[in-house]
C-alpha cells in the first residue's frame, strides 16, 4: 500500500537572543485536536507550495511575521498521528531572524514567548512524542534528523531517527 501522508510544516521561532521560543498555546477551539497542548507554528502544504514557502506562509498566517533565517532542522513521518488516524510527514524548521511583531493570539489559541530552558525541561503540555525530537531541533548539532514516529491512539509507539 502506498504511503499518501498529510504534508506539513512546523518551525519553531527564536526570540531575537535566542533564549526564548514562540509557541502557539491551542486553546482557541474546544473542537480542536490539539486543545490545550503548546505547539511550533505551521500546518499543512498548499497544493503547488513548496516546504519552504509553506513555512514561510504558515509564519505570515499565525504570527505576522516574515522569516529572514530559517533552517530545515530535520523530517517525521508519523504514521496515523491525525485525528482519525491519518499520516502525516512534517518538515521542522528552526527560524533564527524574523521580521514583524507576532500578535498576543490568533484563531488557534494564544501565542507566548516560552524560555527556551522550559521548553527543552518539557515543562509544558506537549504531545508525548515531541520530548524525542525537540532536543534535535535544538541542537548544536548542525546534521538533520530524519525521523519516522508512528502514533497509536494518541501516543507515539516508536521513535527511530537518522542524522546525516
Amino acid at each position: 500500500m502506498p504511503y499518501t501522508p498529510i504534508v506539513g510544516t512546523l518551525g519553531y521561532v527564536l526570540s531575537p537572543d535566542q533564549q526564548q521560543v514562540l509557541l502557539v498555546h491551542r486553546n482557541a477551539r474546544p473542537d480542536d485536536l490539539h486543545l490545550g497542548k503548546y505547539n511550533g507554528l505551521g500546518g499543512k502544504l498548499d497544493p503547488h507550495e513548496d516546504v519552504v514557502a509553506g513555512m514561510r506562509r504558515e509564519l505570515r498566517e499565525e504570527a505576522s511575521i516574515e522569516a529572514l533565517e530559517l533552517t530545515l532542522r530535520g523530517t517525521i513521518s508519523w504514521p496515523g498521528f491525525g485525528k482519525n488516524g491519518e499520516d502525516w510527514l512534517g518538515f521542522i524548521f528552526l527560524i533564527t531572524h524574523f521580521t514583524g511583531e507576532p500578535p498576543t493570539s490568533n484563531v488557534e489559541g494564544a501565542l507566548e514567548w516560552i524560555p527556551l530552558t522550559r521548553l527543552l525541561a518539557l515543562d509544558l503540555p506537549l504531545w508525548p512524542g515531541d520530548h524525542f525530537f525537540l532536543p534535535l531541533v535544538f541542537s548544536s548539532d548542525p546534521r538533520q534528523f530524519h525521523g519516522v514516529m508512528p502514533y497509536d491512539q494518541g501516543q507515539p509507539v516508536r521513535w527511530d531517527y537518522t542524522l546525516i
